[in-house]
């Protein structure tokens, strides 16, 4: 039985130390698009699931494919044939994903705790935690970061040690993700840009003198009398 909160802090630590060992960039870019967006959104509306975590389980699932549903990548349109089997058909991708997340384990839609360990320990139980009882970090996760290195399932309880899983991890995926939009965010957890623009700084006022005296002072009544006496002799 594994300690979900043990999983929790352990993958916590990870993402503190993490770094990418490939660029996910243009992936990101794809699962950010506004129109992916908007449908991750409407989805999450739906079951409270950050929209986020939605499309980083769409692209695990099935490289973000909109024909595929998100419990195991099988056509939306019929019955599922692979874990979880005997699902939809469906009338949308949106209807088949708010299955999967609502009606299907882990039940992602029952968990209230989306802080950024919590939510990475729920992603590692939606691909299942064979890795975690063997105390490895899931490819599933941590693929494409120096957290992970080799190890990977190759069929249901076969699992290899030297195969490299070349899918790009959840927590990749969202560190890139958060890079480029700004709005993701998970409690504890946030991507400091790599450049800011510095404010420009106000204009200060120039400094009081005798061709510019202060307002009120000896220094402009006495400019004040030239300007009058020089303006009636022209």
């Amino acid at each position: 039985m594994i300690d979900l909160n043990a999983l929790t802090a352990a993958n916590a630590k990870r993402w503190n130390n993490a770094k990418l060992t490939r660029n996910f960039t243009p992936i990101a870019g794809h699962l950010i698009a506004p129109a992916a967006k908007a449908r991750y959104q409407a989805v999450s509306a739906k079951t409270g699931v950050p929209w986020a975590v939605i499309a980083v389980i769409h692209q695990r699932e099935c490289s973000q494919d909109w024909t595929g549903s998100l419990a195991q990548g099988d056509p939306w349109n019929r019955v599922s044939v692979h874990v979880p089997a005997g699902r939809g058909p469906f009338r949308s991708w949106e209807e088949a994903a708010i299955d999967a997340l609502v009606n299907c384990a882990p039940h992602a839609a029952r968990n209230k705790d989306w802080s950024i360990g919590r939510t990475l320990a729920k992603l590692e139980q939606y691909n299942g935690l064979g890795y975690a009882a063997r105390g490895r970090p899931s490819p599933y996760i941590w693929s494409g970061t120096d957290q992970y290195r080799s190890g990977k399932y190759v069929r249901d309880g076969v699992y290899d040690p030297n195969v490299v899983d070349g899918q790009p991890g959840c927590a990749g995926l969202l560190m890139a993700m958060m890079a480029l939009d700004p709005t993701i965010t998970f409690t504890g957890a946030t991507i400091t840009p790599a450049a800011s623009v510095k404010p420009i700084p106000a204009e200060k006022p120039a400094t009081p003198s005798i061709v510019n005296p202060s307002k009120g002072s000896i220094g402009a009544f006495i400019a004040n009398i030239f300007n009058v006496v020089f303006r009636r002799k022209a």
